[in-house]
């Protein structure tokens, strides 16, 4: 799959999700590589108007849909793949007022799960927010996720 189309199929699955179109999520790269989205700072992330520190509910939302949509970047078609298990290490706050990136890429793909790896950060990829572990079970492509949902992120019909 071409790294066009890959982007194209990504930005279809992040605007069926309506929590990430709230958060104002968008897709930063898609490629072999892996996933990166990116949820830029506002005000209604924040979880400590004290400091400004992001709540860690929009932290696991980034990560957790980055994660899964990383599967798009090695499956050689679309496949929903509900998440089984996620670990998120948190290293430091996120500051106020920076957008945050995460990045995801699977690490091992079986006939039944797909691992994947990454981490949310703001500046520097080095210097993570924190770091994550998924897991996504495959149910395979003729699993839909609601009325043509599968087909209308291949740009086809149901």
């Amino acid at each position: 799959m071409s790294d066009s189309t890959l982007m194209a199929m990504a930005e279809r699955f992040l605007s069926a999700l309506k929590h990430c179109q709230l958060l104002q999520m968008r897709v930063a790269q898609a490629d072999g590589a892996g996933m990166t989205l990116l949820l830029p700072w506002s005000p209604a992330i924040v979880g400590n108007p004290q400091t400004g520190a992001v709540h860690g509910g929009a932290l696991t939302t980034l990560m957790d849909t980055t994660c899964g949509m990383a599967t798009l970047c090695v499956l050689p078609r679309f496949e929903v793949c509900p998440t089984l298990d996620l670990r998120i290490d948190y290293m430091h706050p996120a500051e106020a007022g920076k957008d945050i990136f995460g990045h995801a890429q699977c690490y091992r793909v079986t006939r039944d799960v797909i691992f994947t790896r990454g981490t949310a950060y703001q500046d520097d990829p080095a210097q993570p927010i924190c770091q994550v572990v998924g897991t996504f079970m495959r149910l395979g492509q003729q699993v839909k996720g609601g009325i043509r949902f599968g087909a209308s992120l291949q740009g086809g019909e149901a």
